[in-house]
């Protein structure tokens, strides 16, 4: 998968797919903030990043009551969902800064919510829902929403 070029998922399975490729170029201290309309694929994409780095993509669902899973691994992942924080201060109390310069690679789903908390080399993926089960996936270095 490569910068500004997106990948076209037909299924869940090719998004999982292609976020064990994806982690392969990952490393601990990553930070990739997931971006997409409720349903997109996020947590399916972050599944197949969490399965590279030996994580059991069945163990791997939406931490949006708990705000963060930890996931033991190769490397530790920590996969973030923000949809339900009001204030990026909720972030910070729970110590969100503290896994973004962590050991781990930080997956955050609804980054908008504490942006100015996300670290400037943060990857940035957008998920379009195109139709059915097609989804586009783009990575982008930069936020350009």
């Amino acid at each position: 998968m490569n910068l500004n070029t997106p990948f076209r998922s037909h299924s869940v399975n090719e998004t999982i797919r292609a976020g064990s490729e994806f982690g392969k170029q990952l490393s601990p201290g990553d930070v990739v903030c997931l971006t997409g309309d409720l349903g997109a694929g996020k947590t399916h994409f972050i599944k197949g990043v969490a399965s590279f780095f030996g994580v059991d993509p069945d163990k791997v669902n939406s931490p949006t009551y708990t705000l963060i899973n930890e996931y033991s691994g190769e490397i530790p992942v920590y996969h973030f969902d923000c949809y339900r924080l009001k204030h990026e201060q909720e972030a910070l109390e729970i110590g969100a800064e503290e896994y973004f310069y962590g050991d781990g690679v930080c997956l955050v789903e609804w980054p908008e919510k504490i942006g100015s908390l996300i670290p400037d080399n943060a990857i940035w993926i957008k998920i379009l829902h195109l139709s059915g089960s097609e989804r586009d996936i783009l990575i982008h270095q930069k936020n350009s929403e």
